[in-house]
Protein backbone atom coordinates (compact mmCIF):
# COMPACT_ATOMS: atom_id res chain seq x y z
CA UNK A 1 0.00 0.00 0.00
CA UNK A 2 1.68 3.33 -1.12
CA UNK A 3 2.37 5.30 1.94
CA UNK A 4 -0.34 8.21 2.00
CA UNK A 5 -2.74 5.42 1.98
CA UNK A 6 -1.50 3.57 4.62
CA UNK A 7 -3.29 3.45 7.98
CA UNK A 8 -1.66 2.91 11.01
CA UNK A 9 -2.43 2.84 14.30
CA UNK A 10 -0.42 2.42 17.81
CA UNK A 11 -1.89 1.14 21.06
CA UNK A 12 -0.61 0.33 24.54
CA UNK A 13 -1.27 -2.92 25.70
CA UNK A 14 -2.19 -2.96 29.44
CA UNK A 15 -5.18 -0.92 30.24
CA UNK A 16 -5.99 -0.83 26.78
CA UNK A 17 -6.12 -4.17 24.79
CA UNK A 18 -6.13 -6.38 28.33
CA UNK A 19 -6.89 -5.53 32.32
CA UNK A 20 -4.27 -3.80 33.95
CA UNK A 21 -2.73 -4.23 37.13
CA UNK A 22 -0.83 -2.03 39.89
CA UNK A 23 1.22 -5.58 40.26
CA UNK A 24 1.58 -6.13 36.53
CA UNK A 25 0.59 -8.81 34.52
CA UNK A 26 2.76 -11.72 35.31
CA UNK A 27 1.14 -14.63 32.94
CA UNK A 28 -0.81 -15.33 30.59
CA UNK A 29 -3.52 -16.35 33.12
CA UNK A 30 -3.60 -12.88 34.40
CA UNK A 31 -3.88 -11.56 29.90
CA UNK A 32 -7.12 -11.64 30.02
CA UNK A 33 -9.06 -9.31 27.41
CA UNK A 34 -10.80 -5.64 28.36
CA UNK A 35 -14.14 -6.17 26.90
CA UNK A 36 -14.75 -5.77 22.81
CA UNK A 37 -11.33 -4.95 22.37
CA UNK A 38 -10.12 -7.52 20.27
CA UNK A 39 -13.35 -6.94 18.11
CA UNK A 40 -12.16 -3.00 17.81
CA UNK A 41 -8.43 -4.73 16.97
CA UNK A 42 -10.62 -6.92 14.07
CA UNK A 43 -12.65 -3.87 13.00
CA UNK A 44 -9.60 -1.73 12.19
CA UNK A 45 -7.73 -4.61 10.58
CA UNK A 46 -11.12 -4.76 8.12
CA UNK A 47 -10.72 -1.15 7.84
CA UNK A 48 -7.10 -1.70 6.29
CA UNK A 49 -5.04 -0.64 9.51
CA UNK A 50 -1.42 -1.85 10.50
CA UNK A 51 -1.60 -2.19 14.11
CA UNK A 52 1.39 -1.58 16.39
CA UNK A 53 1.19 -2.50 19.99
CA UNK A 54 3.96 -0.10 21.82
CA UNK A 55 3.99 -1.30 25.92
CA UNK A 56 6.37 -0.69 28.96
CA UNK A 57 7.18 -4.01 30.16
CA UNK A 58 8.97 -3.53 33.51
CA UNK A 59 8.04 -6.60 34.95
CA UNK A 60 11.19 -8.02 33.32
CA UNK A 61 13.75 -5.88 34.40
CA UNK A 62 11.84 -6.25 38.08
CA UNK A 63 12.62 -10.05 37.50
CA UNK A 64 8.58 -10.26 38.06
CA UNK A 65 8.91 -12.74 34.65
CA UNK A 66 10.76 -13.21 31.92
CA UNK A 67 10.70 -12.90 28.42
CA UNK A 68 9.21 -16.31 27.11
CA UNK A 69 6.10 -15.86 29.85
CA UNK A 70 5.92 -12.20 28.09
CA UNK A 71 6.31 -14.21 24.41
CA UNK A 72 3.43 -16.37 26.07
CA UNK A 73 1.11 -13.38 26.86
CA UNK A 74 1.25 -11.87 23.20
CA UNK A 75 1.06 -15.59 22.10
CA UNK A 76 -2.17 -15.72 23.90
CA UNK A 77 -3.05 -12.76 21.88
CA UNK A 78 -2.30 -13.37 18.58
CA UNK A 79 -4.11 -16.83 19.48
CA UNK A 80 -7.42 -15.05 20.79
CA UNK A 81 -7.09 -12.43 17.77
CA UNK A 82 -6.70 -15.08 15.15
CA UNK A 83 -9.89 -16.57 16.04
CA UNK A 84 -11.70 -13.15 14.88
CA UNK A 85 -9.85 -12.82 12.21
CA UNK A 86 -7.98 -10.18 13.60
CA UNK A 87 -4.00 -9.73 14.20
CA UNK A 88 -1.54 -7.09 15.30
CA UNK A 89 1.14 -6.37 12.86
CA UNK A 90 4.17 -5.87 15.49
CA UNK A 91 4.93 -5.38 18.97
CA UNK A 92 7.40 -3.50 20.11
CA UNK A 93 8.18 -3.40 24.46
CA UNK A 94 10.44 -1.94 27.23
CA UNK A 95 11.47 -4.29 29.54
CA UNK A 96 13.63 -2.02 31.22
CA UNK A 97 13.08 -0.40 34.74
CA UNK A 98 12.19 3.36 35.04
CA UNK A 99 15.67 4.50 36.34
CA UNK A 100 17.04 2.69 33.58
CA UNK A 101 17.64 6.13 31.76
CA UNK A 102 16.50 4.31 28.22
CA UNK A 103 15.13 5.62 25.16
CA UNK A 104 12.18 3.23 24.73
CA UNK A 105 10.44 3.27 27.75
CA UNK A 106 7.33 5.45 27.26
CA UNK A 107 7.26 8.82 28.24
CA UNK A 108 10.57 8.28 25.90
CA UNK A 109 9.40 7.94 22.28
CA UNK A 110 11.27 4.98 21.43
CA UNK A 111 8.91 2.19 21.00
CA UNK A 112 7.37 4.34 18.44
CA UNK A 113 9.89 5.08 16.62
CA UNK A 114 10.74 1.62 16.19
CA UNK A 115 7.19 1.17 14.88
CA UNK A 116 7.82 3.68 12.75
CA UNK A 117 11.45 2.62 11.65
CA UNK A 118 10.20 -0.91 10.61
CA UNK A 119 6.77 0.67 8.75
CA UNK A 120 9.19 3.11 6.47
CA UNK A 121 6.61 5.89 7.73
CA UNK A 122 6.52 8.89 9.63
CA UNK A 123 4.43 9.10 13.01
CA UNK A 124 2.97 12.70 11.92
CA UNK A 125 -0.90 12.16 13.22
CA UNK A 126 -0.56 8.29 13.11
CA UNK A 127 -3.65 7.85 16.60
CA UNK A 128 -1.80 6.42 19.61
CA UNK A 129 -4.55 5.21 22.30
CA UNK A 130 -3.23 5.04 25.30
CA UNK A 131 -4.25 4.71 29.17
CA UNK A 132 -1.48 6.79 30.93
CA UNK A 133 0.33 10.18 30.69
CA UNK A 134 2.98 8.24 29.35
CA UNK A 135 1.84 7.19 26.11
CA UNK A 136 0.21 10.46 25.67
CA UNK A 137 3.35 12.46 26.23
CA UNK A 138 5.50 9.77 23.89
CA UNK A 139 3.13 10.47 21.11
CA UNK A 140 3.01 14.19 21.68
CA UNK A 141 6.80 13.86 21.69
CA UNK A 142 6.42 12.41 17.46
CA UNK A 143 3.86 14.70 16.57
CA UNK A 144 0.99 11.58 16.58
CA UNK A 145 -2.49 11.61 18.08
CA UNK A 146 -2.77 10.55 21.34
CA UNK A 147 -6.00 9.51 22.22
CA UNK A 148 -7.35 8.58 25.85
CA UNK A 149 -9.42 5.50 27.00
CA UNK A 150 -10.76 5.75 30.33
CA UNK A 151 -9.89 1.56 30.87
CA UNK A 152 -6.92 0.95 33.09
CA UNK A 153 -5.25 4.06 34.42
CA UNK A 154 -7.20 6.16 32.28
CA UNK A 155 -9.69 7.91 34.10
CA UNK A 156 -6.66 8.58 36.47
CA UNK A 157 -5.01 9.96 33.55
CA UNK A 158 -7.88 12.24 32.23
CA UNK A 159 -8.07 13.67 36.13
CA UNK A 160 -4.50 15.17 35.27
CA UNK A 161 -5.45 16.63 31.92
CA UNK A 162 -5.30 20.08 31.90
CA UNK A 163 -8.34 21.81 31.45
CA UNK A 164 -8.92 22.79 27.28
CA UNK A 165 -6.91 19.53 26.76
CA UNK A 166 -7.62 19.13 23.31
CA UNK A 167 -6.75 14.95 23.29
CA UNK A 168 -9.77 13.03 22.30
CA UNK A 169 -10.91 10.75 25.33
CA UNK A 170 -12.93 7.65 25.02
CA UNK A 171 -14.71 5.34 27.37
CA UNK A 172 -12.78 2.22 25.83
CA UNK A 173 -11.00 0.84 22.51
CA UNK A 174 -14.54 0.04 20.76
CA UNK A 175 -15.43 3.58 21.28
CA UNK A 176 -12.24 4.81 19.83
CA UNK A 177 -12.45 3.18 17.15
CA UNK A 178 -15.77 3.96 16.25
CA UNK A 179 -14.27 7.57 16.46
CA UNK A 180 -11.69 6.62 14.26
CA UNK A 181 -13.52 4.68 11.62
CA UNK A 182 -16.60 7.20 11.43
CA UNK A 183 -13.70 9.85 11.08
CA UNK A 184 -11.48 8.21 8.25
CA UNK A 185 -14.31 6.44 6.15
Amino acid sequence: MPGNLSRHIILDRDGVINADSDDFIKSPDEWQPLEGSLEAIARLNQAGFTIGVATNQSGIGRGLFDLPTLNAMHQKMHQMLAKLGAHVDMIAFCPHLPDDGCDCRKPQPGLYQALAERWNISLDGIPVIGDSLRDLEAAREVNASPMLVRTGKGSRTEALLEDGHDIPVFDNLARAVDYLLKDTN
